[in-house]
């Protein structure tokens, strides 16, 4: 089942096209990902599904609903969730307090869901009453992801979740969301680690100045030799 389809996406900032006839789709239960060269459009086609973007041209569905016209919080509401790059916690609270506030549209008991993810990341377990300021950068990203996650989410979209940690934590973060995806929950991920991202990708997307340039398994990407070096770095 298609859960996201973001197709013909055309759109930027003020009066600049960004993107342009820009496709992303992922399945219920895929890892997708989006990669390509500094400045080829990535982020910004994250921005444009989660509705931070206005596209005069091309579509949003989510599950089958035209969600094209919604405001980010009501996408939330529907089913997706957004971890950005920078400023993903809130430093000054605690490691509980920031999945507690993932949970803010939530009316029901937010207990097991809390517990799933420190079972997940069991470091947090640990630190839950340490600030979040005062924990490492991956561990940083363990609390976004898990705030993330906090919702409920069927699309859980992540911006460079690997950016500025060590190739240990990139691997370990890397195995948490083949451990997310595969409890049907749809992952988009755009990667600066393009090679690493797409050792685990479901699918890829190489984009290159905001166009879809080559779109297949993260395997095939990996090996087809008309992908250039350049496009997927690293």
């Amino acid at each position: 089942m298609t859960y996201l389809v973001a197709e013909n996406m055309t759109g930027g900032y003020g009066g600049a096209d960004i993107l342009h006839d820009c496709t992303i789709t992922a399945e219920q239960g895929e890892i997708a990902v989006i990669v390509g060269p500094n400045g080829a459009g990535k982020s910004t086609a994250m921005k444009a599904v989660f509705g931070m973007l206005n596209i005069h041209t091309g579509r949003v569905l989510l599950d089958g609903q035209d969600i094209t016209k919604l405001s980010p919080q009501n996408r939330v509401a529907l089913g997706m969730a957004f971890v950005p790059q920078n400023n993903n916690v809130f430093p000054s609270m605690t490691v509980e307090e920031n999945l507690e506030m993932g949970a803010f549209l939530r009316r029901d008991d937010i207990s097991e869901t809390m517990e799933q993810v420190y079972d997940l990341f069991p470091i947090l377990r640990d630190k839950r009453r340490q600030n979040a300021g005062e924990l490492s950068g991956g561990q940083r990203q363990q609390v976004a992801v898990g705030r993330a996650l906090m919702t409920q989410p069927k699309l859980l979209m992540l911006d460079e979740p690997t950016a500025g940690v060590s190739p240990i934590v990139m691997d370990e973060l890397f195995d948490r969301i083949i451990e997310v995806a595969r409890s049907g929950i749809s992952i988009l991920m755009v990667e600066q680690n393009a090679r690493q991202a797409l050792n685990i990708a479901d699918k890829g997307y190489v984009l290159v100045q905001g166009r879809n340039r080559f779109t297949d398994t993260g395997q095939v990407l990996l090996n087809d030799l008309e992908v250039p070096k350049s496009f997927l770095g690293g």
